[in-house]
């Protein structure tokens, strides 16, 4: 993955051929053209545990047309960050009981989530072009 910088506040990450832009909000410098990095990151979560869902309903032909996450997160109000992210699965009401505690269950294989659980270590270097 490489990171580039597109002017502004706008940071690119480029991989394997997609293109995520980011930027700041106004109140942060940016102009608000794109999510931030910290809002690409909770994003992360709750699309990795939706591919999950979506593949287990897939894989026994339930819809998932009506079926969403809602996702929040509760912030340590001295540090900023995240100290509770709550993944709401909504089904709709003809959505197989049986299968109800098995979809809460493949969310919980989100890899993005496990990373988080299990974190890796970090190291930042610099060295030249």
């Amino acid at each position: 993955m490489e990171i580039t910088f597109e002017g502004g506040k706008v940071v690119t990450a480029h991989s394997h051929g997609h293109i995520i832009k980011t930027d700041q909000s106004v109140s942060n410098g940016g102009q608000n053209t794109a999510p931030s990095p910290f809002e690409l990151f909770l994003a992360s979560i709750g699309t990795c545990s939706g591919i999950y869902v979506k593949s287990f309903c897939d894989n026994r032909h339930i819809a998932t047309d009506n079926i969403k996450i809602i996702q929040t997160v509760e912030f340590d109000e001295e540090t900023g960050l995240p100290v509770n992210i709550k993944l709401d699965i909504k089904l709709p009401p003809d959505f197989p009981d049986k299968y109800k505690e098995a979809v809460i269950s493949v969310a919980e294989l989100c890899k993005v989530k496990k990373s988080i659980a299990s974190p890796p270590a970090f190291e930042i270097i610099s060295s030249s072009i």
